[in-house]
C-alpha cells in the first residue's frame, strides 16, 4: 500500500515543467525550476575509493554502468546532513517503486544512516579528500552539504545543494539519466587517464 501511495503521489503531483518530456534539455528545465540544481556537466567525475561497511573496496570506475548519487554526512556536520539524508531517503523511496531501482545506486559517504532501504544504498568510508574533490565541481559560494548526480560512464551531470530541493525534482532528473542513451565507449585518451584514476 505504502508503494502504491508513493507512485499516487509522484503520479499526481504538479510538475508543469515536465509535462512535456524535457529530454536533452532536462538541465535547462531543472535550472530554471529548482534553485538548488546546478548543472555541471563535466566528462570526468573526481576519484572516490573507499569501503562499505563489509569492508568491501568501492569504485566509482567500476560502476559505470549506473546513475550514482553520492551525498557527503561527515562527522560533525549535524542537522544539514541530517535533514538532507532523510530528504535523499525519500527520493530512494520513489526510484524503488519502478524500474529504476535495478539502475541507481545511492552512497552515503560518513556516517552511516538508518532508514535506508540497502538493496541499492551504501555507506561509504573514504578520506576528507574525496568530499573536498567533489565540492570543489561547485561554482557556488556555499557551505551546505551537496548531494552528486554521477550518469552512466561516469559523466558528473550535477549538483543538488542543501536540503531544500523538491525530492520529486531529483526523481525526475535520475528518470532522465536512466533514459538518456548510453555514453559512447571511451577514446584512447579517456583508457589511458582512466589507468591513472
Amino acid at each position: 500500500m505504502k508503494h502504491f501511495l508513493v507512485c499516487l503521489a509522484l503520479a499526481l503531483a504538479p510538475v508543469p515543467a515536465f509535462a512535456h518530456h524535457p529530454g536533452e534539455r532536462i538541465d535547462e528545465v531543472m535550472d530554471a525550476r529548482e534553485p538548488a540544481f546546478e548543472p555541471t556537466d563535466l566528462r570526468r567525475t573526481p576519484r572516490l575509493r573507499g569501503t562499505d561497511a563489509d569492508g568491501t573496496p568501492l569504485r566509482l570506475d567500476a560502476m559505470q554502468d549506473r546513475i550514482i548519487v553520492i551525498s557527503f554526512a561527515p562527522a560533525g556536520c549535524g542537522a544539514p546532513c541530517d535533514i538532507q539524508q532523510a530528504l535523499l531517503r525519500k527520493v530512494q523511496a520513489g526510484v524503488n517503486v519502478t524500474p529504476m531501482r535495478e539502475m541507481v545506486t545511492f552512497l552515503t559517504v560518513g556516517l552511516a544512516a538508518e532508514g535506508w532501504d540497502g538493496a541499492n544504498w551504501r555507506a561509504v568510508a573514504a578520506g576528507s579528500a574525496a568530499a573536498d574533490d567533489f565540492a570543489a565541481l561547485s561554482e557556488r559560494d556555499t557551505d551546505t552539504p551537496m548531494v552528486h548526480v554521477i550518469g552512466r560512464g561516469g559523466r558528473h551531470a550535477a549538483i543538488f545543494h542543501g536540503a531544500d530541493f523538491s525530492h520529486v525534482n531529483l526523481i525526475l532528473y535520475v528518470n532522465q539519466l536512466t533514459n538518456a542513451a548510453p555514453p559512447p565507449e571511451p577514446g584512447l585518451l579517456d583508457s589511458i587517464f582512466g589507468a591513472f584514476q
